[in-house]
C-alpha cells in the first residue's frame, strides 16, 4: 500500500497524497464546489477530478514539479517562468467566472481589514511599528479601482507545476473568482522578486510594478497572524516577514 503523505493540514482543511492521488478534506462544501467549478472553467491545465465523496475531493497528481515554494529555493529556467506568466495571462483574459474570489474583495473591505490587522500586529507585539507603518504605506497603492479578471486567488509558486519549460497544471482553486489580476502576479512572485521580469516577459502588456510591490506588502501584512495561529512560520528566512523587511 502507498504511504500516506500529509501535504498540508490546518483547522480549515487538509490535503493528503496517496500514490498518484491527492485527497482534499474540506468541511466547507461550498468552497469545494467553487474549486471544482473554477477548474472546469479555467483555460489552463488543472488536476483531473477522480471522484467526490463529501468531505473528500480526489484529484489526480500532475506531471512535473513545482517551481519552488516561499522561503525555499526555486527551480526552472527563465523560459519556464515565462511560460508560467503566459499561462497566468490566459487565465486573466478568460471569460469571468461567477462571483468574486479572494482577489476580488472591495477596496473599502480591504482597507478596513488591513488597518485592523496592522493594529493587531503592533498591539500584540508581533511586528515593530515602523515595519508595519512603512508596509501599510506601500500597500496603499493596491487600494485602487481595478478591472475584474478571472483570478486564481492563491497563486503561490508551489501551486504551479512545470515539466521542462511547459506548464503542466495549476492546483488549489478554492479562492478563484473575479478579482484583481495583479494580485495573482504578486502572489506568484512573492519572496522571489528575482523572477518577476521573466514572469512579466511571458505575461506581456504593461504591468504597474508599484501595485505588484503594494500587493506583496498587503498580502504579507494580512498573512502573518493567520500563519502563526495555524502553525506556520512567517518569520522563516525568505517568508512573509522578510518580504516586509525588504520594503524598508
Amino acid at each position: 500500500m502507498d504511504e500516506v503523505e500529509v501535504v498540508v493540514a490546518h483547522s480549515e482543511r487538509a490535503t493528503l497524497r496517496v500514490g498518484e492521488v491527492f485527497l482534499k478534506v474540506d468541511a466547507d462544501q461550498a468552497r469545494v464546489d467553487a474549486e471544482v467549478e473554477a477548474m472546469s472553467l479555467a483555460p489552463v491545465p488543472t488536476p483531473k477530478v477522480l471522484w467526490r465523496e463529501p468531505p473528500v475531493l480526489a484529484l489526480a497528481a500532475l506531471r512535473g514539479t513545482t517551481l519552488g515554494r516561499l522561503g525555499g529555493p526555486t527551480t526552472g529556467s527563465p523560459a519556464a517562468w515565462a511560460a508560467a506568466g503566459a499561462a497566468i495571462r490566459r487565465l486573466h483574459d478568460a471569460p469571468l467566472p461567477p462571483g468574486p474570489g479572494r482577489a476580488g474583495r472591495s477596496v473599502v473591505e480591504l482597507a478596513v481589514e488591513l488597518d485592523g490587522e496592522c493594529e493587531l500586529l503592533v498591539g500584540n507585539g508581533l511586528l515593530p511599528a515602523d515595519l508595519v507603518t512603512r508596509n501599510r504605506q506601500v500597500a496603499a497603492a493596491a487600494l485602487r479601482p481595478w478591472t475584474p479578471a478571472f483570478t486564481h486567488g492563491d497563486l503561490q509558486i508551489a501551486h504551479v507545476f512545470v515539466d521542462g519549460d511547459e506548464v503542466t497544471g495549476i492546483i488549489d482553486w478554492s479562492e478563484a473568482g473575479q478579482g484583481d489580476a495583479l494580485y495573482d502576479l504578486a502572489t506568484f512572485t512573492l519572496g522571489h522578486e528575482e523572477h518577476l521580469d521573466d514572469v512579466l516577459a511571458g505575461y506581456g502588456g504593461d504591468v504597474d510594478l508599484e501595485v505588484i510591490h503594494a500587493w506583496w506588502s498587503l498580502r504579507s501584512l494580512l498573512a502573518v497572524r493567520w500563519l502563526i495561529e495555524h502553525g506556520f512560520d512567517p518569520f522563516a528566512p525568505g517568508c512573509e516577514v522578510d518580504v516586509l523587511r525588504s520594503r524598508i
